[in-house]
C-alpha cells in the first residue's frame, strides 16, 4: 500500500564521479534535499526502479533480490570508497508489477533474483535515502536501445507512479571521460566548458517544449551531441525518466550532478526544481478535488 499522496514524479540525476559518496559539495546537499522534499510533497515513496548507465544487459532484466548491496565497480579512487555500504531492501513484489506492465506493452523482461546497486545507484541514494530503508529494483536496460523504445519502456513504467513507486534514472548530462581526465577529474572550480554549456541548454529548451521528435534524434540535432556523450549510455536513463513521466508533462532538465571535467556542477536552480515539484504535487490534488465533485 503506498504513503503517497500524489503521483510521484521520475527523476533523472546525473551521479557524476563515485568520489561523490565522500565528497558531497552541492550535489550531496541538493539530493539530500530532493529526497526530504520528495517525502514532504508526495509521501515516502514505497519502491525505487532504478536504472543506471551502469546496469546492462543484452535484454531488460530486473534484479529481484530481497536484499542489494553496494557494488564497487571503479578503480583507482580513494581505498575509503570500498568501506562504504549501502545496504537496501530489494522489491521483489514491485518486480512482479513491473514484469506485468512491461509484458503487456510488448517489452521483454525477465526477472533475476540476484543483486547489487552499482555506483550510479547507490552514490545517489546515499543522499536521496540515506538511511537505505526504500526498497530498490534495478532494472538492467540494453544501451543499444534506441532513444524512442527506452521513452516506450519509461511510458510502460508510469502507471507505478500512481501506486508509490519512483523511476530513478542514473547517468549524467554529458559524458566524455576524455575530456574529464584532460581537464582533471576533480577541478570543480572551472567554468563550464562552451560545448557543455550549449548541449546543455539545448536539452533544457528542448524538454521544456517537449519536442519529443528533436530529443529522439539528438545525436543530430543537439549542438556538440557526439563530443558530449562519444557513447549514450549515460543519457539514455533520461529517456526512460521522461517516459515514466508522461508525454503530456515538461521534461525539466535540471543539473543534478557534477559532470566532471566539464564545469558544470549544479544545484545552481534547486530551489527552483524543488518549488516545481511542490507545485506540480498540488496541482495534481486540485485535478482530484475536481473529479471527485463531478467538475471535470
Amino acid at each position: 500500500m503506498s504513503n503517497t499522496t500524489a503521483l510521484l514524479p521520475a527523476l533523472f540525476v546525473s551521479h557524476g564521479s563515485p568520489m561523490i559518496a565522500l565528497e558531497p559539495g552541492v550535489t550531496g546537499a541538493f539530493l539530500g534535499s530532493l529526497g526530504a522534499a520528495i517525502d514532504a510533497t508526495f509521501g515516502r515513496p514505497r519502491a525505487i526502479v532504478a536504472l543506471s548507465a551502469h546496469t546492462l544487459a543484452r535484454q531488460n532484466v530486473l534484479l529481484a533480490a530481497p536484499r542489494h548491496e553496494a557494488v564497487y565497480d571503479f578503480g583507482n579512487f580513494d581505498e575509503r570508497l570500498f568501506t562504504l555500504r549501502y545496504d537496501a531492501p530489494g522489491a521483489p513484489d514491485v518486480a512482479v508489477r513491473v514484469q506485468a506492465l512491461l509484458s503487456a506493452a510488448g517489452i521483454d523482461v525477465a526477472s533475476v533474483p540476484q543483486g547489487g546497486l552499482d555506483h550510479g545507484i547507490w552514490t545517489a541514494l546515499r543522499y536521496l535515502y540515506p538511511a537505505a530503508d526504500v526498497p530498490v529494483l534495478p532494472l538492467a536496460w540494453n544501451p543499444h536501445a534506441s532513444p524512442e523504445r527506452l521513452f516506450a519502456l519509461g511510458t510502460a513504467l508510469a502507471p507505478l507512479a500512481a501506486e508509490g513507486v519512483l523511476v530513478l534514472g542514473s547517468g549524467s548530462i554529458t559524458h566524455n571521460l576524455r575530456r574529464v581526465f584532460e581537464q582533471g577529474l576533480h577541478d570543480r572550480g572551472q567554468p563550464e566548458i562552451a560545448e557543455s554549456r550549449a548541449f546543455r541548454t539545448w536539452m533544457q529548451e528542448r524538454g521544456a517544449a517537449r519536442d519529443w521528435d528533436a530529443l529522439f534524434d539528438y545525436r543530430q540535432r543537439a549542438p556538440h551531441a557526439a563530443d558530449m556523450h562519444p557513447s549514450d549510455e549515460h543519457l539514455l536513463p533520461f529517456y526512460v525518466a521522461a517516459g515514466a513521466g508522461g508525454i503530456h508533462q515538461r521534461a525539466a532538465v535540471d543539473m543534478v550532478g557534477h559532470d566532471a571535467g566539464l564545469g558544470a556542477h549544479s544545484a545552481r536552480r534547486a530551489g527552483d526544481f524543488l518549488d516545481r515539484l511542490a507545485f506540480h504535487a498540488q496541482r495534481h490534488r486540485e485535478r482530484g478535488d475536481l473529479r471527485r465533485r463531478g467538475l471535470t
